[in-house]
């Protein structure tokens, strides 16, 4: 069984949660992306992907496997690089997080950055 699991957080929808004790720095998943170049992503910035999606350089991404289902936080307990020459993104634990515990992200990309999102943010 893998490190993480997807299930319903009761509290704003999906999330991604331990599914055993995750160390500081502990590789969490490497999620290949799909490039959504900048002039294809006119057409689908309405849609419900501008949930889903990561800034890709000039481009969007989106990101496969449970990459774009990491719930965010101000106070987040991971993070991610996004690895252009490997097309994915990868996601590190930022402390030890125990199993059950959800796995969170600043969408900011920056752990500290507290700069307001396009929606209200409950922590």
């Amino acid at each position: 069984m893998g490190p993480i699991v997807m299930r319903n957080t009761g509290k704003y929808g999906r999330g991604i949660f331990a599914n055993r004790n995750i160390k500081n720095d502990e590789l969490i998943e490497e999620a290949p992306v799909i490039v959504i170049p900048k002039k294809e992503w006119k057409l689908m910035r309405d849609s419900v992907l501008l949930n889903y999606v990561f800034w890709w350089e000039e481009d969007k991404a989106l990101a496969l496997g449970y990459g774009s289902l990491y719930n965010h936080s101000y106070t987040p307990n991971a993070g991610y690089i996004t690895n252009i020459k490997k097309q994915s993104i990868d996601f590190y634990a930022r402390k030890d997080i125990h199993k059950g515990e959800e796995i969170m992200i600043n969408y900011n990309g920056d752990p500290k950055d507290q700069s307001p999102l396009w929606f209200k943010v409950r922590e």
